[in-house]
């Protein structure tokens, strides 16, 4: 489900140019989601692993997820 999701933030993800060669990408509908990188393909990276993170976070501390693309991230508390 995860890979699923983070696959969706990156199909959305907004890329661009920012000094020279570096890249900065965003996702829309993800605030505070940012990475960077060296190159495009960096940069991609790095978004997958901070949108894991992202969700990681969101996860422990019990915050909503946004839906991306069909795709919905639900968490059941252990009972």
């Amino acid at each position: 489900m995860i890979t699923k999701y983070v696959a969706k933030a990156l199909v959305r993800a907004v890329y661009e140019r920012v000094d020279g060669d570096d890249y900065c990408a965003t996702v829309r509908g993800l605030r505070g989601v940012i990475a960077t990188g060296s190159s495009f393909e960096v940069c991609r990276q790095n978004l997958a692993e901070v949108v894991e993170e992202w969700l990681l976070v969101r996860v422990a501390q019990h915050l909503p997820i946004p839906k991306l693309g069909g795709v919905a991230i639900r968490v059941r508390r252990a009972g």
